[in-house]
């Protein structure tokens, strides 16, 4: 682990754990945090005692109490090893502003970030044809150039969006271009979310614990992870 990185935890746990005469609220929390931090978008009580969770900018990190002390970082619980913040940025995504497929039960959950354009996203939607039982959630997020744009316009903007990326991902069949009055503001939330979220290049895959993996992975890696996600959902 980073030295700094440590040290700061290790400050923070001491710190929580001393009586506080006055605990701060979420408006106090708020106030402290001002122009600190981008945008604030939600505030709340971490799991340990004097810490908060702050959602700024589609980032997470923490501040103590008294506003002294800002952790960016992952927290993790110690028992189950689960990584609360990155289940916390997984929870933020808006996946009403994705284009949604699910496979048999959909039990499991996968979240993707792809250009129409990608060469390894038609591959990785090649792949995702053999995984059963699983909700994935695609967002449309062209950054391959402006073709890449009026692709995806066309694709958020047909009657089955599913139908239409996989009509073009899988068998090159262009959708027919996005009509002037379509609601592109789905579209619009999913690019935000992604330049929010810091991906620089497609495809970005995000398992159902919020894990992150940048680019393209083999169909028996991919599998094997989500399985590993589904055996320890249940701690």
């Amino acid at each position: 682990m980073n030295r700094f990185l440590g040290s700061t935890i290790a400050t923070l746990i001491a710190a929580s754990l001393i009586p506080s005469m006055a605990t701060a609220d979420e408006a106090a929390v708020r106030k402290m945090m001002d122009g600190k931090v981008g945008k604030i978008e939600r505030v709340v009580k971490s799991q340990i005692a004097g810490i908060w969770e702050i959602s700024a900018d589609g980032q997470v990190f923490y501040a103590d109490d008294a506003g002294k002390y800002i952790l960016f970082g992952s927290l993790i619980e110690g028992k189950s090893g689960k990584n609360l913040t990155n289940e916390r940025l997984f929870s933020m995504l808006p996946l009403e502003a994705a284009v949604k497929q699910v496979r048999g039960n959909g039990k499991q959950t996968l979240v993707t970030f792809e250009d129409p354009n990608c060469g390894y996203c038609k591959k990785l939607a090649k792949d995702l044809q053999n995984v059963k039982n699983v909700t994935i959630y695609t967002f449309l997020y062209p950054v391959l150039g402006d073709d890449s744009v009026e692709k995806s316009k066309a694709i958020w903007c047909a009657a089955d969006k599913a139908k239409a990326w996989n009509d073009w991902m899988l068998n090159g069949k262009p959708t027919p271009a996005a009509a002037e009055k379509c609601d592109l503001a789905g579209l619009e939330k999913s690019t935000e979310t992604g330049q929010k979220m810091r991906i620089n290049g497609t495809p970005a895959i995000f398992f159902g614990n919020g894990e992150r993996a940048g680019g393209y992975i083999p169909l028996p890696e991919l599998e094997k992870r989500m399985a590993a996600v589904l055996a320890t959902a249940g701690n």
